[in-house]
């Protein structure tokens, strides 16, 4: 006689999403932390080390997250390149546009410089921490430090170009390894979630680092600090918008014949998504879902979409030169002309560290800073306090780039449907809502031969 059936027991319930009251924590702790300054602006100067913990929590994860996501981005390229011309095609354009959207960040820096006059070295000086003196050896000397001691002495050391070199080695012999390194490939997926689970504890912390650092700021240099950043903010939500409408909206118009305001207006409800969480990452499966209806290859979506989310941060990589260049002026301390330019190439490459999970942004500025002035690093923490201002920015940027690289490579491999595009974006075959209206239904094209990505945070 069998044994009636257990009864089915009910599905877990998800995790609710408590980032937003992190983003209102954040927000809180900024409006506090100028109101201490401006109220009490010696005892405001004095928090300055808050910030700077928070910023050595952030210092504390730069190898790791860069040596992990370098790793698995390199290592996953050869599954990208078996499917040969969309995957080849599709990682020279990512890098092509990440290296402009760099170039734009750094020239509209210089030209606002929202740092200029800000004069923090003298006023913070006693508050901040000791960083290490920046070697002033030859160029000899400079290279021979690139090489690690040992493979694992680059991350135990926080070494950021050693830690390049190491990830760039493993990933490029993973992928001549071929299936025998699939366990290893494995092994450092675990290990990066690992990773991005700590940034996201530390990222908790964000409020006490952003009260601190802002408080110090305003206390120590007034109404001035709330106009220069007032002024980097507003820079670059301008910037993003030339180069989505200037940059991606003529290449789109020239290539593929396509207007880019018909494309973003196709993507409305998607851009309202991405408001509402700061991260495109959200918006992924809705876009893999309406690339496809707009008339772009299956193969071609599974690859180009998921490759540019790791790839094609063309917002990130605005924010990370602007960043760096307000840093170095409100410091005293402005980049040369070199410094700048070996900045960019550094963040062609780091920037795809920025993949995965907020913070990992700030951990990448964080690593190019150390990389060419260690003594800026403290800097981060001013940008603390407005960067979930900027988050929105960066997101929709990142996902305007991809839409649009999904379109132009299409076209390019004469996998877009021309005719389909024009009936979409005029409004005769709107898109069927219900196809995702439950996640679990939602279709989502093979991906077999694309490379393992993570979300794009803000």
């Amino acid at each position: 006689m069998s044994s009636p059936a257990s009864p089915t027991p009910p599905p877990a319930r998800p995790r609710a999403d408590r980032t937003h009251l992190l983003y209102l924590a954040v927000l809180v702790a900024v409006a506090a932390g100028i109101g201490l300054g401006l109220a009490a602006p010696h005892f405001a100067v004095q928090l300055k080390p808050v910030g700077t913990g928070f910023v050595n929590l952030i210092k504390m994860m730069i190898s790791p997250v860069i040596f992990c996501t370098i790793v698995l981005g390199v290592g996953s390229v050869s599954k990208a390149a078996k499917v040969g011309r969309v995957g080849g095609l599709a990682l020279g354009y990512f890098l092509v546009m990440s290296t402009i959207a760099l170039g734009l960040g750094l020239v509209v820096g210089n030209l606002l410089e929202p740092g200029s006059g800000l004069h923090l070295t003298q006023a913070l000086a006693k508050a901040g921490h000791a960083q290490a003196a920046q070697g002033t050896g030859s160029t000899t000397d400079f290279l021979l430090g690139i090489i690690p001691t040992t493979l694992v002495s680059a991350l135990t050391q926080g070494q950021v170009l050693q830690t390049l070199l190491v990830a760039l080695l493993a990933g490029f012999a993973l992928q001549a390894l071929g299936p025998a390194g699939a366990p290893v490939l494995r092994g450092v997926e675990h290990l990066q979630k690992l990773v991005f689970r700590i940034m996201a504890m530390i990222m908790w912390v964000a409020p006490v680092g952003a009260f601190g650092a802002m408080a110090a700021l305003v206390g120590a240099t007034g109404v001035a600090a709330l106009k220069s950043l007032a002024v980097i903010m507003v820079g670059f939500y301008l910037t993003c918008l030339l180069f989505v409408l200037v940059v991606l909206g003529l290449l789109l118009r020239l290539v593929a014949g396509v207007n880019v305001f018909a494309l973003l207006r196709y993507l409305g409800r998607e851009f309202l998504l991405i408001l509402s969480t700061s991260s495109s990452e959200s918006a992924l499966p809705r876009l893999i879902a309406k690339m496809e209806h707009l008339g772009v290859s299956r193969p071609v979506v599974g690859i180009t979409v998921p490759t540019g989310y790791s790839f094609n941060l063309d917002g990130t990589a605005i924010y990370l030169t602007m960043a760096s260049i307000f840093i170095s002026q409100a410091m005293d301390k402005p980049l040369a002309l070199g410094q700048q330019l070996s900045l960019l190439v550094f963040m062609v490459i780091a920037s795809k560290g920025a993949a995965g999970v907020t913070g990992a942004g700030l951990a990448t500025l964080a690593g190019g800073l150390q990389s060419h002035r260690p003594e800026l690093v403290d800097g981060v923490g001013l940008i603390v306090g407005i960067d979930r201002f900027m988050s929105e920015a960066r997101a929709l940027t990142n996902f305007a780039g991809n839409a649009v690289a999904t379109v132009l490579i299409g076209h390019w491999t004469k996998e877009l449907d021309h005719e389909r595009t024009r009936q979409v974006l005029a409004g005769r075959l709107p898109f069927d809502e219900t196809l995702l209206a439950d996640p679990a239904t939602a279709p989502v094209p093979a991906q077999a031969d694309a490379p393992a990505t993570a979300g794009v945070p803000a």
